[in-house]
């Protein structure tokens, strides 16, 4: 199974990518094992602001191939960050995600904006084509260390519903190979 990670944060290396990493590696039953793909979109830069980035081509196709992928951003403005929005509008409509099992996942200061993976990100990764089997996931950013490490909020939720996107990915997998 061919894990990923999508960080939408605008500061390099954050909190948001060491939560994100460790639950990849959790959600795909390796803990020790790390994804197959780690992208911080920040590291795109400006190729990002237009059409045809070859940088941002090759990161979208890697994406596109992963069987489990962790979509993930700090809460910003209530909602997702922009620069998340920028590389997921990379993605052809419907199709874009077809076969990945994504989980969104968002840090934030309080619990406010607990629904905020549910109700915004999960909506999208939907429209790109991935399947969401599981509910978003949201952490407090304080519980979050800057080195990585799972919170008792993580590893419960890895818990609970890793058998299931394995399960779902393993499908996915399968279904694409056969095409």
């Amino acid at each position: 199974m061919r894990t990923a990670v999508v960080v939408g944060n605008p500061k390099p290396a954050s909190r948001t990518l060491a939560a994100a990493t460790t639950a990849a590696r959790l959600l795909s039953g390796s803990p020790d094992r790390e994804p197959d793909l780690v992208l911080d979109v920040v590291a795109l830069g400006p190729g990002l602001l237009g059409w045809g980035d070859a940088g941002v081509q090759r990161a979208v196709a890697d994406v596109a191939s992963a069987d489990l992928l962790v979509v993930a951003s700090p809460t910003f403005k209530a909602t997702y960050t922009g620069l998340l929005k920028l590389f997921l509008d990379q993605f052809a409509g419907g199709e874009g995600m077809r076969g990945v099992v994504a989980v969104p996942l968002m840090l934030g200061a309080g619990p406010a904006h607990a629904l905020a993976p549910e109700l915004l990100l999960k909506p999208v990764l939907a429209e790109l084509g991935a399947a969401c089997p599981a509910p978003g996931l949201y952490l407090l950013d304080r519980q979050v260390e800057a080195g990585g490490g799972a919170t008792p909020a993580l590893a419960a939720y890895a818990q609970r519903w890793g058998p299931v996107l394995r399960a779902t990915a393993a499908a996915g997998h399968e279904t694409r190979t056969a095409r």
